[in-house]
């Protein structure tokens, strides 16, 4: 399923506080039967998300992210499902700041979002975040580096809409084809029975969230999709090279 038509309602501007979980299957399903008390899932259901994730020559992002700075930033390629040439994908610009989440994108199909990638070449479009994504550019110059999927079930407050909640499972990644369009084929991250789910709140935690997760004994936890992936990569080419070296 492609989102982002014309119909799509999008947020183009984000700034929120993230806390992410790792929960397994009994977590994650003695807490949702809590979850759909006081939110429901958002009308797109379970979604898959494609993404492309772009670095320096030296990944000298993602390297700056795993140590965990105060501030930090990533730009992606984003898409929900797999586009053809004229469906519609974002180009994000995301920013970590002290804790909060900056998120600013823009739209355009992913033809122009290739050329404008790989090729410079600018997409008729003017704008304060195109401004942003253009001097981000300018000044890391980023290459294509990894592609990232995930299936995602989304959930938003019943009485405060601005609560989000993602639970996102089936991590999968690879190093080639970094083409949106190839597919949402990769390796796998994690177990099929482990999710990660994420907290969006534009301020506090609601009281009875709280006192849910404490209950159930759910933590929130340091993990970067990307981030884990490559620590992962690192090390797989670490014992490659002492397999040569045998």
């Amino acid at each position: 399923m492609i989102l982002g038509g014309d119909s799509m309602k999008i947020n183009y501007i984000f700034e929120r506080i993230e806390k992410k979980y790792l929960l397994n299957e009994e977590k994650y399903q003695a807490l949702l039967k809590v979850l759909l008390k006081y939110m429901q899932e958002d009308e797109y259901g379970l979604t898959t998300i494609c993404n492309i994730y772009f670095d320096t020559e030296n990944n000298d992002l993602i390297r700056k992210s795993i140590d965990k700075p105060k501030y930090k930033e990533k730009l992606r390629l984003r898409s929900y499902g797999v586009p053809k040439d004229e469906d519609r994908v974002f180009i994000e610009i995301k920013k970590k700041y002290d804790g909060v989440v900056y998120k600013r994108r823009v739209s355009m199909n992913l033809k122009e979002a290739n050329e404008y990638l790989d090729y410079g070449i600018k997409p008729n479009k003017t704008n304060q975040i195109m401004k942003e994504i253009e001097y981000f550019i300018s000044y890391h110059k980023p290459k294509p580096k990894l592609f990232l999927a995930y299936d995602r079930v989304a959930y938003y407050g019943k009485e405060d809409s601005n609560l989000r909640v993602t639970v996102d499972r089936n991590i999968r990644s690879r190093d080639y084809d970094l083409d949106l369009s190839k597919g949402d084929y990769g390796d796998r991250l994690l177990d099929n029975d482990m999710y990660i789910m994420e907290i969006k709140i534009p301020m506090a935690m609601p009281m009875w969230l709280t006192k849910e997760l404490t209950r159930l004994q759910i933590f929130p936890t340091s993990f970067s999709k990307y981030g884990n992936i490559y620590k992962k990569n690192l090390i797989n080419k670490k014992e490659e090279i002492e397999c040569l070296q045998v």
